[in-house]
C-alpha cells in the first residue's frame, strides 16, 4: 500500500513538473511572438540572424541584444526595450545604417540582363522575371533589405523611397 502511495505521489510530482515546463515554453513562445511582431519582417539578416523570427527567439533567450535591427530603427529598438524591461539603446552601427525613410529596390530595366541572381537573393519573393528577360520589383512586397544588390552583376538595382501606401 505504501509503495502504491509513493508511486502516485511521484507520478503527480512528475506531471506537475511537465505542466510547469510546458507553461514556461508557452510563455517563451508568446514572448517570441510579441518580439517578432515588433520587428519589421525584412528578413535581411543584418542582425546576424537568418531572419526576424530567429532574432526574436534570441532576444527572448537573452542571447541577442535589442539594438541589432537597422531596418526597424530606433523606434523598434525602443519598443523592444520597453517589452523586455531594459534600458533603450541606439541601433548598433556594426549592424548597418538605419534608413531615414522606407526604401524599396528598383531595377533599371534597360540594364537588366535577366540573370535571375536577384530573384534568388530576395527573401520575400518581391522580384519577378524570367531567365534572360527583364526583371521587376513588386514594390508592395519589397522590404528594402538590399540583399538583391550584391549578386547583381550589372549593378542595375538601386534603392528608392518606398511608394506611400494608400489607407
Amino acid at each position: 500500500m505504501l509503495t502504491a502511495l509513493l508511486i502516485i505521489v511521484a507520478l503527480t510530482a512528475l506531471a506537475g513538473v511537465a505542466t510547469a515546463a510546458n507553461a514556461t515554453r508557452a510563455t517563451d513562445n508568446t514572448l517570441v511572438e510579441r518580439i517578432d511582431a515588433l520587428l519589421p519582417q525584412t528578413q535581411c539578416g543584418r542582425c546576424t540572424f537568418t531572419g526576424c523570427r530567429p532574432y526574436a527567439e534570441a532576444i527572448a533567450q537573452g542571447t541577442a541584444d535589442i539594438n541589432q535591427c537597422p531596418p526597424g530603427g530606433e523606434r523598434t529598438a525602443h519598443a523592444l526595450a520597453k517589452l523586455m524591461c531594459v534600458d533603450p539603446k541606439p541601433v548598433g552601427k556594426e549592424f548597418g545604417v538605419v534608413p531615414e525613410y522606407p526604401v524599396v529596390a528598383f531595377i533599371e530595366e534597360a540594364a537588366c540582363i535577366g540573370c535571375t541572381k536577384c530573384i534568388q537573393a530576395c527573401p520575400v519573393d518581391a522580384i519577378v522575371g524570367a531567365s534572360k528577360a527583364m526583371h521587376t520589383v513588386i514594390a508592395a512586397e519589397c522590404t528594402g533589405c538590399e540583399l538583391c544588390i550584391p549578386p547583381c552583376p550589372v549593378d542595375c538595382i538601386v534603392m528608392q523611397p518606398a511608394p506611400s501606401k494608400a489607407h
